[in-house]
């Protein structure tokens, strides 16, 4: 079997780089797909829940990765990580759309050879009297290993927006958060999920909201607690994950 032969500037980057085979895949709604990643060696790195990996889909240090940077790597967050066992798995929306994403999401298939660039990120958990997690789809990939990590005792509210009842994925532990459902109505500047935040009583003063989707969706409701509730808004941590006809987040 043909070796792929890297790029020597990959040897600089090394230590931020891991190669995986894909071990394992399935469906977890219509348009969720996990993905099972298992590295070849143990895995050092730091990792804290919410943060994300990217996957090399086309080499970023080859001339065409070079000249079309913007077709090399797509960013998912880390639904689990199992270092005892090597294994990293992905949770990936499967949108109505195009893009080296999303074909690469649908096509993952067991033995296939993934290399990631190690996690990173800011969009995860921090001390606060309660966590407010606001999404859509997309946001429940990260919002699953963000609420894993809290403890039991942890005051958590919060609003989980999809298309239907079957697209609803499965969140872990023992928080739960209100379930809505567009049933048509737009996924940009949702009015179903602004609505429903809306209408959430929650406590009195700033707890940590964690915002994730659809960019003008999260604009909104980050707009709602601090303008409408008086949250700081550094109290509010955005992510968006897509918007519409923006390259790379698409």
């Amino acid at each position: 079997m043909a070796q792929r032969v890297r790029n020597p500037l990959v040897g600089a980057f090394a230590k931020y780089r891991l190669d995986t085979t894909v071990t394992d895949v399935g469906t977890v709604t219509p348009t969720m797909r996990r993905i099972r990643l298992v590295a070849d060696e143990p895995v050092g790195f730091p990792y804290v829940p919410g943060q994300h990996v990217r996957v090399e889909i086309n080499d970023p240090l080859s001339v065409s990765g070079l000249l079309r940077p913007g077709e090399t790597l797509r960013t998912y967050t880390i639904w689990e990580f199992d270092p005892d066992e090597r294994a990293i798995e992905l949770r990936a929306h499967l949108y109505d759309g195009d893009g080296i994403g999303l074909r690469w999401a649908r096509t993952a298939a067991v033995g296939d050879r993934v290399p990631i660039w190690w996690p990173q990120g800011e969009f995860h958990t921090r001390p606060a009297p309660f966590h407010l997690f606001v999404g859509e789809e997309t946001a429940g990939a990260a919002f699953g290993p963000m609420l894993r990590a809290l403890e039991p005792a942890d005051r958590v509210y919060g609003v989980l927006e999809s298309e239907s009842p079957e697209q609803d994925m499965p969140m872990p532990g023992p928080h739960r958060l209100r379930r809505v459902h567009r049933d048509g109505a737009p996924a940009v500047a949702s009015p179903t999920l602004l609505a429903a935040v809306a209408g959430l009583d929650l406590p009195d003063g700033d707890g940590a909201a964690y915002l994730a989707g659809e960019a003008r969706t999260c604009q909104q409701i980050r707009d709602h607690l601090v303008r409408e509730r008086g949250w700081d808004r550094r109290s509010v941590k955005v992510k968006p994950f897509w918007a519409v006809g923006k390259r790379g987040l698409h």
